[in-house]
């Protein structure tokens, strides 16, 4: 069996020797990772070999993914592959194809080389490590077929490290047990869906239902102490410590209409796994562990933002309860009809006294492509971005597009136009700002008439709300420009004002330190995203640990991922965060 001791010591011959294997016909890679020793974990051997990789030229990153087998390929078939290989390929069932599929492979393989110019690259034994079926690499091999050629090298170079991550935990005979609980979870768990065709989890469904009561069976079977639903539907577990005091953790476990499976919830497991495993070791903390799984965070069934969180900091809005779904049902009577209370008095109670708790540390899947980018398994959030929202309309004048000149048109779709293009402009020359006209819109457009009404969204976002509010007022001051320099009118509507939220540097220095003592590089980046987090930060300080979504980092998404040894890692550093903590307060 492999230990780092070995490694660490070996001369790098032997090293590169000891590594054999591991990246298909590359010796390369480990020469250049040599020089990066000693390594204190695993975790920190995987990506600096992906640093090496990372760093080549595009010459030696296409002769490594070129160095590489086509799945139920000629080599396959004539015996050629390496023993590596070959085990891969014949665990995902590969060598037992049908006829059929063995002909839509062969198909495959030729196109994606026509278009490409390199093999179909997959990590056949898939996140958890268990493997993909073959209608899975077939869908997934016509999905990347479709892909830009850039995009998919880099995409190619990700499933190779994934190999290279499975081969050496064959190698090191590690199993990350706790990543793939969570992994098992996630999937579980996901079974409870509105709809059938895809995950969605909305607020107070009979999905919805279901998935609380499964975590709080799961939290029961964890250890905690107290396990509870209260008024607004969250789901609480508490573990007792020595003292009266607790540290608040968690995440929302709603989802969006087809959803991924580990958005929220993936915060939910990682301090239930940490708690399972004190619980076994019959440990305790000088301070308790309070587990929330919030109920919504989302906004997708009732127009009330952080429903859940803001009853924990005592923000919740009595007017939200009488807002309508889609189908005219009262937020009131939908949670009457989830079993809960509904009413002002109990939301009330659920305000939790500040002074009892630490602080809110949160663990999130990225939901973004930094991390998968960089090759990092974990980032620290810095900042969760403030935002404005908006919808808005531009109006000019319907008129034919054949015969009103060009000089005399105003034309309601081009003015948006150039208001698109501001704001990618304007965003992208700051740092850390970001700009997005998601939804367009010209109402009953037509092919031979110049739009005259355009309806268009506006989403801004920022690090600090100076630079939010500065971005803001650009682009409300150049849509006015437009409008009046193209004889046209608008309206602008706000929908949502949300502050950023600074991690408390107390609470990101804590983070640093555990992500640090897993032998990994600190990475610092902001949120783009909203989360609970953002609405705790008015009542505690808090700070949150970003993991590796695969795919490019998709999120929102039915292909939103992550990997059971990613997952081993969130918790390892969970759980290094107590025990800092606990051994200095």
């Amino acid at each position: 069996m492999m230990t780092l001791e070995k490694l660490n010591s070996a001369g790098t011959a032997d090293f590169v020797a000891l590594l054999d294997g591991t990246y298909e016909h590359s010796p390369w890679i480990a020469e250049r990772a040599a020089t990066a020793r000693p390594f204190a974990t695993l975790a920190a051997l995987k990506v600096a070999l992906a640093r090496v990789v990372r760093e080549a030229s595009v010459e030696e990153q296409l002769g490594l993914i070129r160095a590489h087998p086509e799945l139920a390929g000629k080599a396959a078939v004539a015996g050629e592959l390496t023993a590596e290989s070959t085990n891969e390929q014949q665990k995902a069932g590969l060598t037992a194809c049908t006829p059929e599929e063995f002909a839509k492979l062969q198909q495959l393989n030729a196109d994606y080389n026509a278009r490409f110019g390199f093999p179909f690259i997959l990590a056949v034994r898939g996140p958890r490590g268990t493997g993909f079926t073959r209608q899975q690499i077939i869908a997934t091999f016509e999905r990347r077929l479709r892909a830009h050629p850039d995009l998919e090298r880099a995409e190619c170079l990700r499933q190779i490290h994934r190999i290279a991550e499975i081969r050496l935990n064959d190698k090191f005979g590690a199993k990350p047990a706790l990543g793939e609980q969570l992994w098992d979870w996630a999937r579980d768990l996901a079974v409870h869906s509105d709809t059938d065709d895809f995950l969605a989890c909305t607020y107070a469904t009979p999905a919805h239902t279901a998935v609380a009561k499964q975590l709080m069976a799961w939290m029961h079977e964890c250890g905690f102490d107290e396990v509870s639903r209260d008024a607004v539907g969250n789901v609480v577990g508490v573990y007792n410590g020595s003292t009266e005091k607790r540290l608040l953790t968690g995440s929302h476990f709603d989802t969006v209409r087809r959803a991924g499976r580990f958005d929220g919830r993936l915060g939910i497991f990682v301090p239930m796994l940490v708690v399972r495993e004190l619980h076994r070791a019959g440990k305790r903390l000088p301070f308790g562990l309070e587990v929330i799984g919030f109920s919504e965070e989302e906004c997708q069934r009732f127009p009330a933002d952080f429903l859940a969180s803001s009853a924990v900091v005592g923000a919740f809005d009595a007017d939200w309860l009488g807002r309508t779904d889609a189908a005219g049902i009262t937020l009131r009577d939908a949670m009457r009809a989830a079993g809960l209370s509904g009413t002002v008095e109990s939301i009330t109670a659920l305000k939790r006294d500040p002074s009892r708790y630490l602080g809110f540390v949160e663990v999130h899947i990225e939901q973004g492509p930094v991390l998968d980018g960089l090759d990092l398994p974990l980032g620290i959030v810095t900042s969760i971005n403030g935002s404005r929202r908006y919808t808005g309309e531009i109006t000019g004048l319907a008129s034919h597009a054949g015969t009103t000149p060009m000089d005399q048109r105003r034309d309601a779709a081009a003015g948006a136009a150039e208001l698109i293009l501001f704001v990618e402009q304007r965003a992208a020359a700051v740092p850390d700002v970001v700009g997005t006209v998601g939804m367009l819109e010209v109402p009953s457009g037509s092919t031979n008439v110049i739009p005259g009404r355009c309806h268009f969204s506006l989403d801004l976002r920022a690090t600090t709300d100076t630079a939010r509010d500065a971005l803001d007022a650009d682009v409300r001051a150049r849509l006015a420009e437009i409008c009046e320099r193209r004889g046209l009118s608008f309206t602008l509507r706000p929908t949502l004002a949300a502050n950023a939220a600074p991690s408390d540097p107390t609470w990101q220095s804590r983070w640093e330190a555990a992500v640090t003592a897993l032998g990994l590089p600190l990475h610092r980046l902001p949120s783009g995203a909203g989360h609970d987090a953002m609405k705790i930060h008015e009542l505690l300080p808090q700070a949150m640990l970003f993991v590796r979504g695969g795919n490019g980092g998709i999120s929102h998404n039915p292909l939103e991922s992550v990997t059971a040894d990613d997952a081993e890692l969130a918790v390892q550093a969970f759980d290094q965060l107590v025990e800092l903590l606990a051994a200095r307060p």
